[in-house]
């Protein structure tokens, strides 16, 4: 059976970032300094990395340091790191944990950080893009949806609900946030709940608060909804549930989370972008042929360990040269009604965003 000190782990790493939410949309990262004015000077002066190499020319970074949020989907920088893929391209790369993506994001701003692995909130990069245009770029996102599980909605084991239909008038919660908020309510609306009241709760209490009788569902993210399972406690009522009542299509791709690379060092070394991208691809590709054997990576990363390792869904990666138009018509939908919604002051351009080798 799981650890339930390794469960409370899991579930608070989700916590985290879910409450810095709440004042995420106003904050807009500007405690990094005085101002957004030193913020957007950090990103311009203080990338650590070395002069080009003398003589030959050659590029030389030095040490590239990518922050990850230490969740299932940042998969591929675990694989890429142990499995000695960057260094076999001549790459010194240092994997740097963060509470939440929100923290991942301010250190991007600031220069601390070159890149992300996949799992930081394509929302809190949007935010950080709001704060400092041109701030980076995307190298892989982490698509979810019905197949590709991260987003659901999860009901007590026994309960007599059998579809989101069936929520009018039950006690339903989501995380703490705007963003959460935003979400759980236009998913309840489309679904056809009249009226709906949704309750902000911690991510970390959802399994619990069923189990006692406080909430009848949740709209929540992996890995509770495994965890409910796992401790006979809650079902899952429905997997995908962004991309069907968000997107329009249970299968549509929610790119919820994105790998990146600043844009000043993708100008200043377009040699090293390009051999870190394809070392990135290595790890992408090991996930999608053995994904099985590749699990062992989420520990010592994450939280997740013992049998929730083999159990928790993986979500999927789309490289930057394999989205299509319609993947990026879904990711612009998804930037649209962030902004729709408030969570963003103004539009992003999802295709400006994709890195475009030199």
């Amino acid at each position: 059976m799981l650890n339930s000190v390794s469960i409370d782990a899991i579930l608070s790493q989700f916590w985290e970032f879910l409450k810095t939410m709440v004042n995420i949309r106003r904050r807009h990262f500007l405690q990094l300094s005085v101002g957004a004015g030193l913020a957007v000077a950090a990103h311009a002066c203080s990338q650590p990395q070395s002069k080009i190499a003398q003589g030959d020319g050659s590029e030389s970074p030095g040490k590239i340091a990518v922050g990850f949020w230490p969740v299932a989907s940042g998969l591929p920088l675990f694989v890429a790191v142990e499995k000695g893929y960057f260094q076999a391209a001549g790459l010194e790369v240092e994997a740097v944990k963060f509470a939440n993506p929100n923290q991942v994001a301010e250190a991007l701003i600031a220069g601390r950080l070159q890149g992300t692995g996949n799992g930081v909130a394509s929302g809190a990069l949007g935010l950080a893009e709001i704060t400092s245009p041109g701030l980076f770029k995307i190298l892989t996102s982490n698509p979810s949806n019905v197949n590709y599980v991260l987003d659901q909605v999860i009901v007590g084991q026994n309960s007599d609900i059998k579809s989101i239909q069936d929520l009018n008038g039950k006690a339903f919660a989501t995380g703490p946030g705007a963003q959460n908020l935003a979400i759980a309510e236009a998913i309840l609306s489309a679904a056809g709940v009249a009226d709906p009241k949704v309750q902000q709760l911690e991510i970390s209490q959802h399994v619990a608060a069923i189990e006692s009788g406080q909430i009848d569902a949740a709209y929540t993210l992996e890995p509770t909804g495994t965890v409910g399972v796992v401790k006979g406690i809650t079902r899952v009522l429905e997997n995908g549930v962004v991309s069907k009542y968000i997107l329009g299509d249970a299968k549509a791709p929610w790119f919820g989370g994105s790998a990146a690379l600043s844009s000043k060092f993708v100008e200043q070394y377009p040699e090293t972008t390009a051999a870190y991208a394809e070392a990135y691809r290595r790890a992408v590709q090991d996930i999608r042929d053995n994904p099985t054997e590749v699990r062992q990576y989420l520990t010592g990363y994450t939280a997740i360990e013992g049998e929730l390792v083999e159990k928790v869904p993986l979500v999927g990666y789309t490289m930057y040269d394999e989205f299509t138009p319609e993947d990026i018509a879904y990711f612009q939908k998804y930037f649209d009604f962030m902004t729709d919604k408030g969570i963003f002051s103004r539009p992003i351009d999802v295709a400006a965003l994709m890195y475009k080798p030199a």
